[in-house]
């Protein structure tokens, strides 16, 4: 009876993906998670620098018409 007893309690701690797995298989799945998030933030600067050069570039062609009405002066003050 006592070994059952036994058998009951070994059995209460519940058994963790971790545990299933195997610690390398699981040290692997953190290590991809890894690189996959810094590829990801890689991904974000990129598309950032590439918006904001976009973004200067377009500045740089504006013309003087365009200029000109993006301007808050009030250019009848000036007339």
């Amino acid at each position: 009876m006592k070994k059952r007893q036994k058998a009951v309690k070994n059995d209460d701690k519940p058994v963790t993906l971790g545990d299933a797995l195997g610690k390398d298989l699981m040290q692997k799945l953190k290590d991809t998670k890894a690189q996959l998030k810094a590829e990801e933030l890689q991904k974000q600067k990129e598309e950032e620098e590439r918006k904001r050069e976009e973004k200067r570039m377009k500045e740089k062609n504006k013309s003087f018409e365009e200029l000109l009405n993006e301007s808050s002066f009030n250019w009848k003050d000036f007339k």
